[in-house]
């Protein structure tokens, strides 16, 4: 009976572990080719398949981005300089059962293709070219590997070049023509800063120059105008001037020439302010005195003041004609200077 329960126990554990043994989970990142007695059956998606132990097997392929390192190899440049080159791969699976059946050993395949493609592509370049030309190595080679790969069921998605590494004496070399490469750009820099400035220090004073003159020539210009309009003001102020006073001057030579027809004078009044004229130029500081009148003028004048004289003593006053036969002509404005 013992016997019987420990067959029955083995057969289980048998059908249970062969039950087991059929369960396949495939991970979201996963996809599973299935075989049937060694021929391909089906690629199936991430979860959970059942398949017939020992009739069936499920290979997982990794479809997630994965990189591959290209050893550093010594590649020899257009200009004869050997570098050594070192990269990376980044590729991913696109098709399983190419990648799985079309390759037998896909990194091995990869890693030769690059290097061989990273020799030609940096051999038919010059060495300054190849330092800074990293996008265009990349680009291309990427392209190649892209073109190459694609029937393995893979794609690459970029190559980086990381390093390019140059003898050590090009290396010196190198900063030897960059030290003096920046020497002369500092001196051409400074040339150029030293002219910029001398034009724009010139350009400077030529500005100021221009302006100033400029300046010179408003002030002048005003101030000329300025004078012209002083000088107007004045001419202006000097003709009012002049006008009112000869108005006045007529004015008043009018008002003492109607006082004098209004005040009827006589021979005796003349004869007064003549008189009295002539004190004032006698009370002179000068040795001569120029008379401007006729001695027959003087004495018809003094005959006239005598018989002026002798009527007020006389009692008739200012009623004597003798003013006529004396040499006064009979109106007082008829007299005329004579000339000599």
């Amino acid at each position: 009976m013992s016997a019987a329960i420990v067959v029955l126990a083995f057969l289980f554990i048998v059908l249970f572990a062969f039950a087991a043994s059929g369960v396949k989970i495939i991970r979201p990142y996963e996809r599973g080719l299935v075989e049937r007695l060694g021929r391909y059956k089906a690629t199936v998606n991430p979860g959970l398949r059942i398949i017939f132990p020992f009739f069936e097997k499920v290979i997982r392929v990794d479809m997630r981005e994965r990189v591959i390192d290209v050893p550093p190899q010594e590649v020899i440049t257009e200009d004869n300089v050997v570098v050594s080159v070192d990269a990376v791969v980044f590729y991913e699976a696109t098709d399983p059962r190419r990648l799985v059946y079309n390759v037998a050993n896909f990194l091995v395949a990869v890693t030769k293709l690059a290097q061989t493609n990273l020799r030609n592509v940096v051999g038919d370049m010059q060495l300054d070219e190849a330092l800074t030309s990293r996008e265009v190595i990349n680009n291309r080679l990427r392209d190649i590997l892209d073109d190459a790969t694609d029937k393995w069921g893979t794609k690459v998605v970029r190559v980086e070049i990381q390093r390019i590494d140059p003898p050590p004496d090009v290396v010196d070399a190198m900063h030897h023509q960059m030290k003096a490469e920046r020497t002369r750009r500092a001196v051409v820099t400074e040339a150029q800063g030293s002219r910029e400035a001398a034009v724009t220090r010139a350009t400077g004073e030529k500005q100021a120059a221009i302006l100033s003159a400029e300046g010179r020539r408003q002030s002048q210009i005003l101030e000329a105008e300025g004078q012209a309009e002083a000088t107007r003001a004045v001419a202006d102020a000097e003709r009012f001037r002049r006008i009112t006073v000869a108005e006045g001057e007529a004015e008043a030579t009018k008002l003492v020439y109607q006082a004098i027809h209004a005040g009827n004078p006589d021979n005796g009044l003349i004869a007064i302010k003549y008189l009295e004229a002539l004190q004032k130029m006698a009370d002179g500081q000068a040795t001569k005195i120029v008379v401007p009148v006729e001695s027959s003028g003087m004495a018809g004048a003094l005959a006239g003041m005598a018989a002026m004289f002798k009527d007020g003593v006389g009692g008739n006053g200012g009623s004597s004609d003798s003013g006529g036969a004396g040499g006064f002509p009979p109106n007082p404005f008829d007299y005329r200077p004579p000339s000599y």
